[in-house]
């Protein structure tokens, strides 16, 4: 299972868990945060959201304060890339399967104490996508 944030278009969040993304389908699950056990799973529709962030903590890092800079000296797996999405929100980091025609693609951020260990984008939500 992994833990997940989705975040949706018009501005929702839902966080819990997944065993069923695929980038390459336009559906998956997520059993929300703080359901019982047997709680039936949300359906989630790809083409819905902004980004799916696989995240360490649910409830996130509190004390943490997110950047957008590369570590110095720092190996980068992949190229380096800054998307800025339709609402503004900009994130940087690499990423080893951007092409445009696609629906989506992980980005791995560029802040190795953020508390994303990755972030699927869906194309449609960003504005821009620049390698750097």
């Amino acid at each position: 299972m992994n833990q997940v944030v989705a975040r949706f278009l018009d501005g929702t969040t839902l966080k819990g868990q997944t065993s069923d993304f695929l980038p390459t389908k336009n559906l998956f699950h997520i059993l929300l945060a703080g359901t019982g056990h047997g709680a039936k799973p949300q359906e989630v529709k790809v083409p819905d959201l902004k980004a799916v962030y696989f995240v360490r903590r649910l409830e996130g890092d509190p004390d943490h304060h997110k950047t957008n800079d590369f570590p110095p000296f720092a190996p980068t797996p992949g190229r380096k890339v800054q998307v800025t999405f339709k609402d503004g929100e900009v994130l940087v980091g690499t990423t080893q399967g951007y092409q445009p025609d696609r629906p989506g693609f992980f980005l791995l951020p560029a802040d190795p104490r953020s508390n994303n260990e990755r972030c699927f984008i869906v194309t449609t939500a960003t504005q821009s996508v620049a390698f750097l």
